[in-house]
């Protein structure tokens, strides 16, 4: 009776523990079968993909006081401890040897010189040709300017345009144009189609209401005045074979001529050309804007222009 028992116990013994193994047994082989179909969608092993442990990487610092002694590297006294050394290029309280050189005068006042970024005759040719400048109404800083394709920053000292010669025998339209310097090559490809060029001097501020005058008007602040071009600028700016503004038109007239000659080509006679009035059109020379009188304030928002009524201030802006 009691071997029967316990044969029964070993055999239900003997049933559980392969009932687990079993299990076991298809845990594992699901377990393998997940990782194979994982293994398939990985990516291989390459140097790209494997990177090193963090803990390789950690530098360990070593803590203050150990192994440096009591000065920790800086010695006993004097410049070593005090790190008062001399500065670079000092030779002991004697004039330096960069010092004793004679100094170089070419670039005096280098940073203070009047800047103009160059705009070629091709460019502007390419500019009407687009539709960005309209040669039917005369060209000044502003219309160039509205372009997008012409670079001014007055903070760089830029003081306008330089015209250069640049696309000359490809140039064909009939421009009244203002720069603020130019060539006699470039004044004669502009004057053989029948154009007007004028060099005229802006000041710094003038430039500044030419660029963007939108962003000027919204400021609130009256059109100023321009000033006259200083001295070291006003002999061209007077003369009548760089179109001066300041020169004398009948001057200029005979300087046409014999550009004309010098050059070969026949002057065409603007008197009788159908836009007469636009080529002869001109700016004052304390004059800004074209169509707008200095001391003018201009209101976009209600669109209205506000003009000075007390005597002293029409008197200083009519001056």
């Amino acid at each position: 009776m009691v071997r029967s028992i316990y044969a029964d116990q070993t055999d239900s013994t003997h049933v559980y523990y392969k009932h687990c193994d079993s299990k076991n047994n298809m845990t594992s082989k699901a377990g393998a079968e997940k990782a194979l179909d994982l293994l398939k969608y990985l990516p291989r092993i390459c140097k790209h993909n494997v990177f090193p442990n963090r803990e390789e990487n950690i530098k360990k610092r070593r803590p203050r006081g150990q192994h440096g002694g009591g000065t920790h590297g800086h010695g006993k006294k004097g410049s070593k401890q005090r790190c008062s050394y001399p500065r670079v290029g000092f030779e002991g309280y004697q004039t330096p040897f960069y010092l004793k050189m004679p100094s170089e005068n070419y670039y005096t006042y280098f940073r203070g010189q009047r800047q103009y970024p160059p705009l070629t005759l091709g460019q502007l040719q390419l500019m009407i040709d687009t539709g960005r400048i309209d040669p039917t109404q005369p060209i000044d800083l502003t219309t160039i300017c509205n372009s997008q394709l012409y670079f001014l920053d007055p903070t760089e000292k830029h003081f306008g345009v330089h015209l250069t010669d640049e696309g000359a025998d490809t140039f064909t339209a009939k421009v009244n144009i203002e720069v603020q310097h130019a060539k006699e090559t470039v004044i004669a490809a502009v004057e053989r189609n029948g154009g007007v060029i004028t060099t005229s001097y802006y000041d710094i501020e003038s430039v500044i209401a030419l660029k963007d005058p939108q962003k000027f008007f919204e400021r609130s602040k009256p059109i100023p005045l321009r000033k006259f071009p200083p001295e070291d600028a006003i002999t061209y700016y007077r003369d009548p074979k760089s179109r001066g503004y300041l020169a004398d038109p009948e001057k200029i007239a005979d300087e046409r001529l014999a550009l004309a000659q010098k050059y070969g080509y026949e002057l065409p006679d603007i008197s009788k050309d159908p836009e007469y009035e636009m080529l002869m059109s001109r700016k004052d020379p304390r004059q800004v804007f074209l169509g707008l009188e200095p001391g003018w304030l201009v209101n976009l928002a209600d669109k209205v222009i506000l003009k000075p009524t007390d005597e002293l201030l029409q008197q200083y802006y009519n001056s």
